[in-house]
């Protein structure tokens, strides 16, 4: 990183993950450009986990290339004034899969609990009628950085 002095640590990165709201997922498609998907995820265990309908253009470009790229911006605040914006970002790199059974589950259960957390009793029985018709993909973290300036 260029500026280490907006430098996170793992520690705030992770807050960051676990505070944003939505994301944005990179894979490469078969022609080798990039290809990019905004989405809701949720961090837990060290993992990024997202849903997904059951076929797509994401979904062919892991199967094709499963390392892909991940980014995830909070407290952003334009400083017209100073011709400048406060943030905080974390970029992460990993390999993404699909998963399935108890993980799969656990994961949609993640989801519901960070975006409709008064909901859960009717999320777990949205789970059990929907969870076939969606697919949970994990990005298992190699690599992570950082940056802030606030």
């Amino acid at each position: 990183m260029r500026r280490k002095d907006k430098q996170l640590t793992i520690t705030e990165c992770e807050e960051v993950l676990a505070k944003g709201e939505h994301g944005v997922l990179a894979t490469i498609n078969e022609n080798g450009y990039p290809y990019v998907t905004p989405l809701n995820f949720v961090y837990f265990n060290n993992v990024l986990y997202f849903h997904s309908a059951l076929e797509g253009e994401k979904l062919d470009n892991i199967s094709e290339c499963n390392k892909v790229s991940f980014c995830v911006s909070t407290d952003v605040e334009l400083l017209a004034d100073k011709f400048d914006t406060n943030y905080k970002s974390v970029v992460l790199f990993g390999r993404a899969e699909e998963i399935f059974g108890v993980e799969k589950d656990n994961a949609l259960l993640e989801l519901i609990k960070k975006y409709s957390p008064e909901y859960i009793e009717q999320g777990e029985k949205y789970i059990a009628r929907m969870k076939e018709k969606a697919r949970v993909v994990k990005i298992n973290v190699e690599h992570l950085t950082g940056k802030a300036q606030v």
